[in-house]
């Protein structure tokens, strides 16, 4: 637990060997992550054209219909067709549900993959994190997710913002999870405001009436400083409080984090949403906000932010109906993935920021008997914004069952080696060095980026 010393104050010494005395809880973890607006004095616009090259990349948990969202076949049978219809967008020939209005008017920045076509069969995130699946080879300790990959080959482009930040949401069904750092290691694990680094985030010795008192904050934690380089204390801190000893230290994040320091015409173009609220018990929070939080973030300077975002798995029941649930989550997605692709374009930063949104596999072509759609690995779809690219196109085409590809298969890696390249990172020829220190290449030979978005 990371604490301040405040000679004014006593109490027993701990015993994790720096001199500190009485906790005390400044600000609050909100529900997007560490809000401290008593304790850091507001600094300049963070990072407004200005920022680096930055991926944002959403996972929507549990695999989206891709029928009902963005390859519909209302021709198809009843048993195939669902009940919506597609709508034209301000992209001729580019044909979406009607449940998704606001990103009809703005398809020229979106790219909509229609034939994804080497899902995995069952629930895991592993594949939408890294580009790869369980199966074949994995190396001791695992495949490192893409943030960690570019923390690892990038670092941070500011010192005070981690290079990578994850705003995913524990979720009790494990697979659902983000993956971890894999053979890089913890110190390539992104930063989690949302997860147990929140522990961390305790000031000791910091009186109310000194919290709003910037210059005495920073001569408290140079005080700390100081003793921990002397006792060597910080060297046995393990990297989630390191990185929660960082944060405290910068306005720069926490400011970020706040949202209570956006409007609120601002935030309700996101929409809000309860963070408490698992989906079905055990899928992420349906919150807007978090992608709010995640543009703050890359505004400020962050290369990588991941964000899962509510439950899609929907096999039906009384409970989830396919077409019920539908109604109710399309519309909230489509206000808050329009509202954060408007930021970036209105803040100047779609050139340098790429949004990648996904599940895991595609649906059943058929509705079941429950009124849901299963796990379909042979065709999935994902959308795709920003990072300069080309947009304004739909890439690939499936059957009249919207059950196989027909034209342009795309892998998950080819994906990933496209995210790459607008980083700067050439997945062909960079590697990182696995456990054994033997070299793995990003992404496996002949995994190319997508021609049609560069």
């Amino acid at each position: 637990m990371l604490t301040i010393y405040d000679p004014q104050q006593k109490s027993a010494d701990q015993c994790d060997g720096v001199n500190r005395r009485n906790f005390l809880k400044a600000g609050a973890l909100g529900s997007l992550g560490l809000s401290l607006p008593q304790l850091l004095s507001l600094e300049a616009q963070a990072g407004i054209k200005n920022s680096p090259k930055s991926v944002i990349l959403v996972y929507l948990v549990g695999g989206p219909p891709h029928q009902d969202l963005f390859d519909l076949k209302p021709e198809a049978p009843k048993e195939v067709a669902g009940p919506w219809l597609p709508i034209e967008t301000n992209v001729p020939g580019a044909e979406i549900c009607e449940l998704l209005p606001m990103m009809s008017q703005r398809m020229d920045k979106f790219t909509v993959i229609r034939s994804l076509s080497d899902a995995q069969a069952g629930h895991d995130a592993v594949q939408c994190y890294t580009g790869r699946t369980h199966a074949g080879q994995v190396p001791t300790g695992g495949w490192p997710q893409f943030g960690s990959v570019v923390s690892r080959l990038q670092g941070q482009a500011r010192p005070s913002i981690p290079g990578f930040i994850s705003l995913c949401y524990p979720c009790t069904h494990g697979p659902y999870n983000e993956p971890g750092p894999g053979f890089l290691g913890i110190s390539q694990s992104g930063f989690r405001p949302l997860g147990p680094t929140r522990k961390d985030m305790v000031l000791n010795g910091v009186t109310t009436d000194r919290l709003a008192d910037r210059k005495t904050l920073l001569g408290s934690f140079d005080r700390l400083r100081n003793n921990i380089d002397a006792t060597g204390t910080l060297d046995g801190m393990d990297e989630f409080t390191r990185q929660a000893f960082g944060i405290l230290t910068s306005s720069r994040l926490a400011e970020a984090l706040d949202l209570s320091n956006e409007t609120e015409q601002v935030r309700e173009r996101y929409g809000k949403g309860d963070p408490t609220k698992f989906i079905d018990g055990n899928g992420a929070p349906r919150v807007p906000q978090s992608f709010l939080a995640a543009r703050r973030l890359i505004e400020a300077g962050a290369r990588v932010v991941t964000v899962n975002y509510s439950k899609w798995d929907w096999h039906g029941g009384s409970y989830n109906t396919i077409f019920n649930r539908e109604k109710e989550d399309f519309p909230i997605f489509d206000k808050a993935i329009t509202a954060l692709v408007d930021d970036l374009h209105d803040r100047g930063l779609d050139e340098d920021t790429a949004v990648l949104v996904w599940g895991e596999f595609g649906r059943t072509p058929k509705i079941s008997a429950q009124v849901g759609r299963d796990h379909w690995p042979r065709v999935a779809c994902a959308l795709m914004a920003g990072g300069g690219m080309r947009h304004g196109q739909v890439i690939g085409a499936t059957d009249r069952l919207a059950g196989e590809p027909t034209d342009r298969p795309v892998s998950f890696q080819e994906v990933f080696a496209t995210l790459y390249r607008h980083l700067g990172i050439d997945a062909a020829t960079a590697t990182v060095d696995d456990l054994h220190g033997r070299p793995h290449f990003l992404v496996e030979p002949g995994q190319f980026p997508i021609a049609e978005l560069i």
